[in-house]
């Protein structure tokens, strides 16, 4: 995700993080939902967006549609939020203006 604008942010688990898009530079979806992005810094510090659970798992592909949520608001303008949402037994993700 390198390179996306750093206007665009993204609410790590429990909405009480805020990771800048661009600092992103890997992404990994377990087999419990958990989803982790591994931040650019040498210390290769992992922060998780989205706890695993023994519910309603997010889709094999969630991570592809974040980076692709990502990428659609990089070409906008102004500061974007993206959160995962899980609403009617669907996960999806959700973005604002900041």
């Amino acid at each position: 995700m390198s390179g996306t604008a750093s206007g665009v942010w993204i609410a790590a688990s429990g909405d009480r993080d805020i990771v800048r898009a661009d600092a992103i530079v890997m992404l990994r979806l377990d087999e419990t939902g958990r989803l982790t992005a591994q931040l650019r810094d040498d210390a290769k510090v992992s922060v998780s967006l989205l706890e695993g659970s023994s519910g309603s798992h997010p889709p094999d592909d969630f991570h592809r549609q974040l980076i692709r949520a990502v990428a659609e608001l990089a070409d906008s303008s102004g500061a974007h939020l993206v959160r995962a949402r899980h609403e009617g037994g669907v996960w999806h993700w959700i973005s604002e203006p900041l």
